[in-house]
């Protein structure tokens, strides 16, 4: 889709994090971006400043962005190109993204941004019934899942292991291996986010 509409790349951005300032490179879910360019952006700039980021958590709409030679802290100039198309899309779970294509041409005419942003939408909604789905549950096993729905709940480490009649020590145990395949640092980041996946509800 992005070398058909004249871009150079494209990528697919996680725009929620449980991160506070989250980079560039932990956004990607997926793109064609040149090898180390996001670390290299992340080495020098924050990300989670910048008026795209910004913008995109704050519409949904479609946002075409234009290095204007003139703001030290675009986006579109720390990264080297002249060109953004934003679509923010959604997944069935909620979850949302946004599909950028980026490159060095013209201005795109509103029936072009249409068209990509209709295609966009497809290519997303399949991607993610392919791939970001099957992501659901993050490889928790049952009893992981069982631990996690107890520590929603406000249950302490003592009060889970009385209830699903293991030790103390396996229930920190298997909080350490969710928080590790959540790729979250606490409890209270780790219940946020399985809410938010729809892990649990």
């Amino acid at each position: 889709m992005a070398l058909k509409a004249g871009f150079d790349h494209f990528c697919l951005l996680r725009l929620f994090s449980d991160m506070a300032s989250p980079s560039l490179s932990s956004q990607l879910e997926l793109h064609d971006l040149p090898s180390g360019l996001a670390e290299e952006y992340d080495a020098r700039f924050c990300f989670s400043k910048s008026g795209l980021y910004t913008a995109l958590q704050e519409t949904a709409l479609p946002t075409v962005w234009k290095d204007s030679g003139t703001d030290k802290d675009e986006l579109m100039r720390q990264l080297g190109f002249e060109i953004a198309v934003c679509f923010p899309v959604q997944g069935v779970n909620g979850s949302r993204h946004a599909v950028i294509f980026l490159g060095d041409r013209d201005m795109p005419q509103l029936q072009e941004i249409q068209e990509l942003g209709y295609n966009a939408s497809y290519g997303f909604d399949y991607y993610f019934r392919l791939v970001l789905a099957n992501k659901k549950g993050m490889g928790l096993t049952q009893r992981e899942l069982e631990i996690l729905k107890w520590i929603s709940h406000g249950k302490t480490a003592g009060e889970i292991a009385l209830i699903v009649s293991v030790s103390e020590h396996t229930v920190n145990s298997h909080t350490a291996t969710i928080l590790k395949k959540l790729d979250v640092v606490n409890r209270t980041q780790m219940v946020a986010k399985a809410i938010r996946e729809q892990i649990i509800s």
